[in-house]
């Protein structure tokens, strides 16, 4: 058991007391120390208390990422009650949903993130609120739902106001009482998975979960940016998700500073990283592609982030031996595996040795208390494992998880199986290749085709020479026989950043993006 805190409000503590002054959180408009996130949280702590809200009672937050969200994640943190993230790209449906699955009963918003106005998104989620006033809301379709805050000017009768003037919110006192009531073992955040098709599922993490798995990230963020200066780097994943969560936690791990957006935009950003001297960007391949495409970015002074000028597209990509990414973790860790038990098993369950592939398995500390309203068995095997489905394997003397591929993303092309990861790796090495996307598409000889998509660095692509160069680092039943070249404009992307492969398949089948065969 370590010594260091193990919960929000006690990390935040000794952050502020020994990185006071260092920037926390920097936007292109705002900037926050952590001294003034331990202070102004703090307001916000006594101002829900005051409302009673306290231990367990689950708090939406439905804000881009900047500072206001942490801010009120922090506080909410503080008093043990379970912050629960909202998408801010959610429809009005997806908010109503997630509301009523994970018994919300506090939702907090600005009154407009970004071109939404957020009276009229609620509205619309939930019918029947336009006609609720008072500060007691009674909904049929979030029946836990008591109070919606909002922090900005609103004419709403049904809306609780956001101010944090002393004279409404709990003494001091109280709120450093309930903070020595926070456990380790206290829920602390509920993470929604995304997906392209089903229902997104509430992963569960405690107080303890979080500060273990985060605590390497100082060292992390280091490696995968390629500098040893003091970390300012560019979350470009949302706080909403498990990537923005991990970066929002691990900046508390010594006082590491953020620099975000409330939209990605590749100027804007780029601004930023030059202006406060960025070590590098932690997001998805798609957005850093986006960065290097951008007509200022060969002017910019990007001398204090290395790697993102002359780096590998995808962080993971960074010295790696066999040109598999390395293991990006998931929600169910939190981001971590330093306090994950892990096991690798074949098609039986039998481990397997190193250099092979096989599933991955977790338990422990470090993994999730649970899914959101599924019970135990449902989620864990009877000797506790959690059965991810991600393919993996690992080197003799190296610690890290080297990420193949998930089982259903393997593509079935005459009787063998095909990982897109190796072919990616081995098409994006060459040099007139910006960026690389394979996947299988139906055929009716061989069950699915390897297709591979390809940004080029310049422009033209001779694919006959990269079909060659591809024929001569992998077996013959690996080599893409259908070829598309593309913008990364065309490539469609989930919410989350990651490339839409289902939306991609269907734009190559239906020829929407025109396709060239070489055999």
């Amino acid at each position: 058991m370590t010594s260091s805190p193990l919960t929000v409000p006690a990390l935040l503590h000794r952050t502020a007391t020994e990185f006071g002054q260092k920037d926390y959180v920097v936007t292109p408009t705002e900037r926050l120390t952590f001294a003034q996130a331990e202070q102004r949280s703090a307001e916000i702590a006594r101002w829900l208390l005051r409302r009673g809200v306290g231990k367990g009672t689950r708090v939406g937050l439905f804000f881009p990422n900047g500072v206001d969200w942490v801010l009120w994640w922090l506080a909410t943190a503080r008093i043990g009650a379970l912050a629960v993230p909202l998408s801010t790209m959610y429809k009005p449906a997806e908010i109503a949903k997630v509301a009523r699955l994970s018994d919300i009963a506090v939702l907090v918003a600005p009154d407009r993130v970004l071109t939404i106005d957020v009276a009229q998104q609620f509205e619309s989620a939930f019918p029947d609120l336009a006609e609720q006033s008072g500060a007691v809301l009674a909904l049929a379709g979030a029946p836990y739902l008591r109070t919606i805050v909002l922090t900005g000017p609103t004419d709403r009768a049904w809306a609780t106001g956001g101010h944090t003037e002393s004279e409404s919110c709990s003494p001091a006192e109280l709120l450093g009482a309930a903070e020595l009531e926070v456990a380790p073992a206290d829920l602390a955040i509920m993470v929604h998975t995304s997906g392209s098709t089903a229902d997104p599922k509430g992963v569960l993490h405690t107080h303890g979960t979080l500060v273990r798995q985060t605590s390497t990230w100082p060292e992390a963020v280091r490696m995968v940016t390629g500098s040893d200066a003091s970390v300012r780097v560019l979350c470009a994943m949302p706080f909403f998700w498990i990537g923005g969560v991990l970066a929002a936690m691990g900046g508390l791990h010594g006082g590491l500073t953020l620099l975000t957006l409330p939209r990605l935009d590749a100027g804007t950003a780029l601004d930023l990283i030059e202006r406060e001297r960025g070590t590098g960007v932690i997001g998805w391949p798609a957005f850093t592609q986006k960065l290097r495409e951008d007509p200022s970015f060969t002017t910019r002074d990007l001398s204090s982030a290395p790697l993102l000028k002359d780096g590998p597209i995808d962080i993971a990509m960074v010295n790696v031996p066999d040109g598999f990414p390395v293991h990006r973790t998931m929600s169910e860790t939190a981001g971590g595996f330093v306090y994950t038990d892990i096991a690798i098993v074949d098609d039986e369950g039998d481990p397997v040795d190193d250099g092979t592939v096989g599933e991955l398995l977790v338990r422990g500390i470090g993994v999730m208390a649970g899914y959101n309203k599924r019970e135990r068995g449902d989620t864990f095997d009877a000797d506790g494992w959690y059965h991810t489905g991600d393919r993996v394997y690992r080197r003799s003397g190296d610690p890290r998880l080297f990420y193949v591929g998930r089982t259903t993303d393997l593509i079935k092309s005459a009787g063998a199986n095909v990982s897109p990861l190796e072919v990616e790796a081995v098409v994006a090495a060459i040099p007139d290749v910006a960026q690389c996307v394979v996947l299988g598409v139906d055929d009716a000889v061989r069950t699915e085709e390897v297709c591979a998509l390809l940004v080029p660095a310049n422009s033209t692509l001779d694919l006959d020479s990269i079909a060659r160069l591809t024929r001569a680092q992998l077996s013959s039943y690996k080599v893409p026989t259908r070829w598309v070249i593309a913008t990364s404009e065309q490539i469609p992307t989930l919410p989350s950043g990651k490339v839409d492969r289902n939306t991609l398949r269907a734009l190559i089948s239906d020829g929407i993006l025109a396709s060239h065969r070489l055999n």
